[in-house]
């Protein structure tokens, strides 16, 4: 199962699943049409938090207009309750997680590229902030105190469908609902200062901007869907590819993850108490546009593209501020 949220009428967020036709069902436009639409929670999170009765109150409301016949099912498509994928207006996947953690230095082949940083004992890690968070075809703002080194970094995703807290490896992926993706997109304006730093504090300092470099407005475009676990036999085979202007600038199997998706909700369970609807990026392949010599940042007007087998694929354009 494919579940977005979708925007209708003035900012209203509405969750939405993928019909077999890929038209986006809207579960709560539907509520007006079928009254077994009343049981799927209306927003993302709630519906994550309710399991396997939510998942399966989609379920039949998929099925409820499959059975429609062609004149009800046109209704629907007039009055916008089926969309057709290109006409949807996607926000965020999940528009309001309480956590985004975005994992680094995860693909040895990164590390590589990188000028050969070596591989950390502990998975490294940052919160992002909400006002990053953008949807697919949103367009990512190139910010005017620092538009000339706009990067770009596909990323697996989980989503939770569970609280969880300082749990083991062995139950992690119990805690998960299923997959997206992330663009991390990054200005890398401060990343040359923090690889020339040698002192304590100026590696501390310089780190410490390079994050804030991730966390501009617009800045970590996340969907277009979530893939429900149940899709996807192993995440740790998936591959990834991210082209630029349909340039491929990464393409990674994403069975070069230095720590896999247990360790990673294992390890992070520690220290943060995980609800439904968080959501963690699990790090960037190699190819990332400060790796590449020359290296090769966005511009406005520059399409960048993130596909991931199963998933599907995020595309946003880079915008002038």
């Amino acid at each position: 199962m494919k579940l977005a949220t979708i925007e209708r009428d003035t900012d209203h967020a509405h969750v939405a699943v993928v019909t077999a036709d890929n038209e986006l069902l809207d579960l709560v436009a539907l509520r007006g049409t079928l009254a077994a639409a009343t049981a799927v929670p209306a927003e993302m999170r709630k519906l994550l938090a309710g399991g396997a009765a939510a998942l399966a109150a989609v379920q039949s409301c998929l099925d409820a207009v499959a059975g429609m016949s062609p004149d009800e099912q046109a209704a629907l498509r007039s009055s916008g309750v089926l969309q057709a994928w290109d006409d949807a207006s996607f926000l965020p996947v999940v528009p309001d997680p309480s956590i985004i953690l975005s994992v680094g230095m995860n693909y040895r082949a990164h590390l590589d590229e990188m000028e050969n940083i070596p591989t950390p004992k502990n998975p490294p890690a940052f919160l992002m902030t909400h006002p990053a968070l953008n949807g697919h075809r949103k367009p990512i703002i190139a910010p005017a105190q620092c538009p000339d080194m706009i990067d770009y970094e596909g990323e697996l995703t989980l989503v939770f469908g569970k609280s969880c807290h300082n749990i083991e490896e062995a139950e992690a992926m119990d805690y998960v609902a299923g997959y997206t993706i992330a663009n991390d997109v990054s200005a890398r304006d401060w990343v040359g200062a923090w690889f020339a730093a040698t002192e304590p504090m100026d590696v501390v300092g310089t780190w410490d901007r390079n994050l804030l470099g991730k966390q501009l407005p617009t800045f970590c475009p996340l969907g277009p869907v979530i893939v429900t676990k149940d899709e996807i036999s192993d995440p740790h085979d998936l591959q990834l590819t991210t082209t630029l202007n349909g340039e491929v600038m990464q393409s990674t199997n994403t069975d070069d993850l230095i720590f896999n998706l247990p360790q990673l909700i294992s390890y992070f369970s520690k220290f943060y108490r995980f609800s439904p609807g968080d959501v963690i990026t699990t790090g960037s392949p190699s190819g990332v546009g400060a790796g590449r010599k020359p290296p090769v940042f966005m511009k406005p007007g520059d399409l960048i593209e993130v596909e991931i087998s199963g998933i599907g694929k995020l595309s946003n354009t880079i915008a002038a501020a």
